[in-house]
C-alpha cells in the first residue's frame, strides 16, 4: 500500500511539474508575442500601443501566477510556500496595477475618440 501511495505521488508530482512548465511557457510566449506585435504598431504610432501591452503583460502575468498556485499542491516544505505566497502576492499586485492601467488607458482612448468627434 505505501509503494502505491508513492507511486501516486510520483506521478502527481511530474503531471504538476508538467502543467507548471507549460503555464509558464504560455505565459512567456503571449509576452513575447505581444511584445513584437505591439513594436510593429509602435513603428506605424498605433496610439492602442500601451493599451495592447498592457493586456498582454497582464494575460501572461495571470498564466505565470497560475502555474505558480498550481506548483503550490506539490510544495513540501514551509519555507517553499513562504516564497511561493510571496510570488503570488507580487505577481498579484503587478496584475492588479495593470488592469489598473487598462481601465486608465481604455478611458484616455475613448475621451480622445470623443473629442476627434
Amino acid at each position: 500500500m505505501h509503494s502505491m501511495i508513492n507511486l501516486l505521488e510520483l506521478i502527481l508530482t511530474n503531471i504538476v511539474e508538467i502543467c507548471t512548465i507549460l503555464l509558464e511557457l504560455f505565459g512567456v510566449v503571449i509576452l513575447v508575442f505581444t511584445a513584437a506585435r505591439c513594436f510593429f504598431h509602435w513603428i506605424k504610432r498605433d496610439s492602442r500601443i500601451r493599451l495592447e501591452l498592457a493586456q498582454g503583460i497582464a494575460l501572461s502575468l495571470e498564466f505565470k501566477m497560475g502555474s505558480e498556485v498550481l506548483r503550490t499542491v506539490v510544495v513540501r516544505e514551509w519555507g517553499e510556500l513562504g516564497i511561493l505566497g510571496v510570488i503570488i502576492l507580487l505577481r498579484s499586485i503587478l496584475t492588479f496595477l495593470i488592469h489598473w492601467e487598462i481601465k486608465h488607458e481604455e478611458k484616455a482612448l475613448a475621451l480622445g475618440k470623443n473629442s476627434d468627434s
